[in-house]
């Protein structure tokens, strides 16, 4: 779940990790309020979105005056802001940032990320603050500092030394780099943080270490014990399909294809995802049932489907074990009565029940297109609804 730069400071607060002052407005005069409480300029008024390189896209400005805030907060609230991470469409600003400014020495790069291939918690620095960490990694490598930490030994005095040599850090910083790390890495621990980035992590004129950016991301599978973090969901950041699909326990993701395609299993829906592709064609969605689903669920995930209005085919995959291929008939049939089918349906199905199953969609009366495998499907439907 990602969260945004304000929230992401609050929990920074919340551990002793110095951020500037500062808070979130939703109005131009909130922001001229909230600047005049910070008691100086300038100040920087910056678009709250779920998307980086946002001072790319004119979502960060430095205000030297309360008229500059009011004219900055107007241009950037209520519009959609374009940024890298986007798209074209761009995400609509709905809050701003607005804080302190800064007398910055230098800029640096910091994020801990879980790295998978080593079973252990990654640590990324970089005196290259304030750039893309990509670009700076391709055409610099040696500027990148890697530092991996067992999670079951934690961080230890070791480690943050090798980062602030990596940095070449001024020894009066030394202290206070170690304690910033290891309360970032207790940040990163306790709430189940999938991304930590700072960027940029600066070096003050005053040779204060403060995080000028924050950028969370909370791993989705922790999110029961994580209820205090819960709260800060947005879902107007989100698509507003896979919204809804959360609402029923529907593991959906929207994409940009025209074929939706509904099945029981992830590595089943990745492998029908891959063979839409092969034949030519995209698909739309990403939608795993489970296996346990029940009639409801499969009407709920049909109808969400129908809902895009890129969708202009459906192919349903489904290898009936726990999910039962009649069940997964009657679901399919009650939301193609609901909605109203308005485009070609190929349904594949195998396993448990499946004689009864397709005696339900035959019975049914609906315009829906069996097929004998995978492949069958992925071939009806394409030449139904056109690469």
């Amino acid at each position: 779940m990602k969260i945004h730069e304000y929230q992401a400071k609050e929990l920074f607060r919340n551990h002793h990790i110095p951020v500037p002052e500062g808070n979130v407005a939703v109005s131009p005069d909130d922001a001229c309020a909230l600047a005049e409480k910070l008691g100086g300029f300038p100040v920087v008024v910056k678009a709250q979105i779920h998307a980086g390189g946002r001072g790319k896209g004119g979502g960060v400005k430095l205000a030297r005056s309360l008229d500059e805030v009011q004219s900055a907060a107007t241009a950037i609230l209520g519009r959609p802001l374009v940024t890298p991470q986007t798209g074209p469409q761009g995400k609509k600003v709905r809050k701003l940032l607005v804080e302190q400014g800064l007398d910055i020495d230098q800029e640096l790069y910091f994020s801990i990320i879980p790295d998978r291939s080593t079973a252990k918690i990654m640590i990324i620095a970089s005196r290259a603050g304030g750039m893309d960490i990509e670009e700076v990694a391709a055409k610099d490598p040696d500027k990148i500092i890697r530092v991996l930490i067992n999670p079951l030994t934690g961080i230890e005095p070791g480690h943050c030394k090798e980062i602030a040599a990596g940095l070449n850090l001024p020894d009066s910083l030394a202290g206070d780099f170690s304690t910033l790390v290891e309360n970032l890495y207790g940040l990163f621990i306790e709430t189940d943080c999938s991304l930590l980035e700072i960027n940029p992590l600066v070096i003050t004129a005053q040779e204060t270490l403060v995080a000028l950016d924050a950028k969370v991301e909370i791993d989705d599978n922790a999110l029961f014990r994580q209820k205090d973090i819960l709260k800060f969901r947005d879902t107007d950041e989100e698509d507003p399909l896979e919204v809804e699909a959360s609402k029923y326990n529907l593991n959906y993701i929207n994409l940009d294809g025209n074929i939706g395609n509904m099945v029981n299993g992830a590595g089943l829906a990745m492998a029908t995802m891959d063979l839409i592709k092969s034949t030519g064609a995209e698909p739309a969605n990403f939608l795993d049932v489970g296996g346990g689903a029940d009639e409801e669920m499969v009407e709920n995930g049909f109808r969400i489907i129908l809902n895009d209005a890129n969708v202009k085919g459906v192919l349903i995959n489904i290898f009936g074990g726990i999910l039962r291929c009649d069940v997964l008939a009657e679901g399919v049939v009650q939301a193609a009565r609901k909605t109203g089918i308005n485009v070609p349906v190929v349904i594949r199905l195998q396993g448990t029940n499946v004689e009864k199953g397709r005696e339900i969609l035959a019975a049914s009366g609906l315009n829906l297109i069996t097929a004998e495998d995978l492949n069958d499907a992925a071939g009806k439907i394409t030449e139904i609804v056109g690469k």
